[in-house]
């Protein structure tokens, strides 16, 4: 499905710079806290990463700094921005979304209707799905993602199996696991979806 947004460094930031102890804040602590706060030790996030554990105790220590491309990795495991990682203050955001607040986005006989703030980990949306399949389009993509159906019935397809799923039903799945989705009903269906980047331990399908 959809992606959330990565984290992007600053604008005066240049990969030659970011590689360097002098120009990077100390990031230590926060490595070590956010990883914490999501539940991951230290070995789970070191393979996430393509570090080795011992390389991340480092970095969380502070005897190494990290580089900018290390960053971006780390924020995109921790579901964070770059920003947040280098202690910057994130804007504040309105956390009520009210009805009718901006456009519905349609894309490829898709409609998204947005109920959640950009910048999150974690991506809500309101979605209507058209008739029909999807042709040969599976998706596989790291992350979380959840659904419930509102209107209509839906066919979720997960590896080689197949669901369909009714008013009130809802999947909560790994997106690795390849996956597809479809109406069932001619006049589509409308479902609320939240996607995130974060992946649980388990990588198979929970239905």
């Amino acid at each position: 499905m959809l992606s959330t947004p990565g984290g992007h460094p600053p604008d005066h930031w240049s990969p030659t710079a970011a590689g360097t102890a002098e120009a990077l804040p100390d990031v230590a602590p926060r490595l070590r806290d956010l990883r914490r706060g999501r539940g991951l030790t230290l070995e789970a996030a070191a393979k996430r990463a393509g570090l080795s554990p011992a390389h991340l105790s480092r970095l969380e220590t502070g005897n190494r700094q990290p580089s900018l491309p290390m960053l971006l990795g780390l924020a995109r495991i921790y579901g964070t921005t770059v920003a947040e990682l280098l202690g910057e203050s994130a804007p504040e955001r309105e956390p009520i979304i009210r009805a009718g607040l901006g456009e519905p986005a349609p894309a490829d006989g898709w409609t998204y209707h947005r109920a959640g703030v950009p910048g999150r980990a974690m991506q809500a949306l309101r979605l209507v799905v058209p008739y029909g399949s999807q042709g040969d389009l599976v998706r596989v993509h790291p992350g979380e993602e959840w659904l419930h159906v509102l209107h209509g019935r839906l066919r979720l397809g997960l590896g080689d199996a197949v669901h369909e799923l009714n008013p009130g039903d809802s999947a909560h799945f790994d997106s690795l696991t390849p996956h597809r989705i479809a109406a069932v009903t001619p006049d589509g269906a409308e479902l609320l979806f939240v996607h995130t980047l974060l992946q649980s331990p388990d990588v198979h399908p929970h239905i």
